[in-house]
């Protein structure tokens, strides 16, 4: 694996998912997950997220899109958190997912409003928590 994509994956994966969630996904990897979280950061994050033809405002809205259609709770969750540490604005995220109903269904839509205002509800609290 390319150290250098890694170190660049491991700092932007940190950035946009936050420092903490990296770190303990890192610290409770054994063995067995190791190479899954490895390759997550250098594939992913070193190499596309770290591209510079979409900004990461915009790749955050197209995981919105694209993990909702999946039906990956868990990663959506975590991606609307992102989503708004790089600026999106709530009511884009909204938006994007009146748009997944349309387009994916609405049981997909509504899963995913849930998730998102659960997420959005988690993020408040924690900057919230924070600024005390």
């Amino acid at each position: 694996m390319d150290d250098d994509r890694l170190a660049r994956g491991l700092a932007l994966r940190s950035e946009v998912l936050g420092a903490e969630y990296v770190s303990r996904s890192l610290e409770q990897a054994d063995d067995f997950t190791r190479p899954m979280q490895e390759l997550s950061s250098s594939y992913c994050w070193g190499e596309i997220w770290s591209r510079e033809g979409l900004s990461r405002r915009d790749r955050s809205l197209l995981n919105i899109g694209m993990i909702s259609a999946l039906n990956r709770p868990h990663e959506l969750k975590l991606h609307i958190k992102a989503a708004l540490r790089n600026g999106l604005k709530r009511e884009e995220i909204r938006e994007a997912l009146l748009q997944v109903a349309v387009y994916c269904g609405i049981p997909a839509g509504m899963d995913s409003t849930r998730i998102a205002h659960e997420a959005i509800a988690e993020y408040d609290a924690d900057l919230a928590e924070k600024a005390v």
